[in-house]
């Protein structure tokens, strides 16, 4: 091949490159408007997972004051267990939460049950409960 020929092939590549690249122009944005909706489910599946580890964790936490309550009241430690386990949840979860509370010989025992808050309470319904339980030594 001579010289000329060589470029006006090359010459005749790079149009055919630009026009290709023309008629892509709006794919990124397509795609974009594709995935958009898988990005926010995953978004909104990743922050109900987040609520119900943050359950366990409010769980944990008012069974552990409800026993140290209940274990360290003079009078009616059934109501000062109930109340401490309910003092520090925020109001979507203190609204369903459930309290037990035992005593024994040895160990004051409560166990405290929180329902997980939905992210989207129109599509997802179920009833997630989380319970937490913790013992006390019993004093005297």
């Amino acid at each position: 091949m001579a010289a000329t020929e060589m470029r006006g092939l090359r010459i005749r590549r790079r149009r055919d490159s630009d026009s290709f690249r023309e008629r892509d122009r709006g794919q990124t944005a397509i795609e974009f408007v594709g995935v958009t909706p898988l990005i926010i489910l995953l978004v909104i599946a990743l922050w109900q997972c987040a609520l119900i580890g943050f359950t366990f964790s409010l769980a944990g936490n008012a069974a552990d004051k409800a026993a140290r309550a209940g274990t360290g009241a003079e009078f009616l430690p059934t109501l000062a267990c109930q109340r401490a386990a309910r003092e520090d949840l925020p109001d979507a979860w203190e609204s369903s939460s459930s309290t037990q509370c035992t005593s024994g010989p040895v160990l004051y025992k409560a166990k405290v049950s929180l329902k997980v808050p939905v992210l989207v309470p129109g599509v997802l319904n179920w009833p997630m409960t989380i319970t937490g339980e913790a013992a006390s030594p019993t004093e005297g």
